[in-house]
């Protein structure tokens, strides 16, 4: 690589480097308060995944999160023992176990849910219309690299 080249990669590279370890970061700060310290940001995720919908059994929740319903199943106790989640025996088919989330977890739901409006609310106002096209574009674009390397 040469010259601007250079300069573009290392920018680039510093940029999306930094942007993922602060939105880690931050996210953490953020959605875990004195009233969710017993929550992790990988509870919150699998929060997240079941949703304030309709119940999921545990191969929809684990697909969502691209892990396997054993790694799944691990967090999911979990979150059942601190109370955010419930699991319920399907009446057609006793082996198929459904997750929602409790009180407790739609609150939580609702607390992580929050700090994602707000971050995207900030970066509407900070761009217009054109930006704001582009950039949905191009993180499109990025989310589609990290799907394909993720699925070789």
């Amino acid at each position: 690589m040469k010259g601007q080249a250079v300069d573009t990669y290392q920018t680039l590279n510093d940029v999306l480097v930094n942007l993922f370890r602060d939105i880690m970061d931050i996210e953490q700060k953020a959605i875990i308060t004195e009233e969710y310290k017993d929550l992790t940001n990988n509870d919150m995720h699998v929060i997240e995944a079941i949703g304030i919908g309709e119940a999921k059994n545990m191969s929809a929740i684990a697909r969502v999160l691209s892990v396997t319903v054993g790694t799944l199943t691990i967090a999911m106790n979990s979150l059942v023992k601190k109370g955010y989640v419930t699991r319920q025996r399907g009446t057609a088919d006793r082996r198929e176990v459904y997750i929602s989330l409790s009180e407790k977890g739609r609150a939580a739901y609702e607390h992580h849910a929050r700090f994602h409006r707000a971050m995207i609310d900030s970066v509407s106002k900070e761009l217009n219309r054109e930006e704001m096209e582009m950039l949905i574009r191009t993180l499109t674009k990025l989310n589609r690299w990290f799907r394909s390397w993720k699925d070789d």
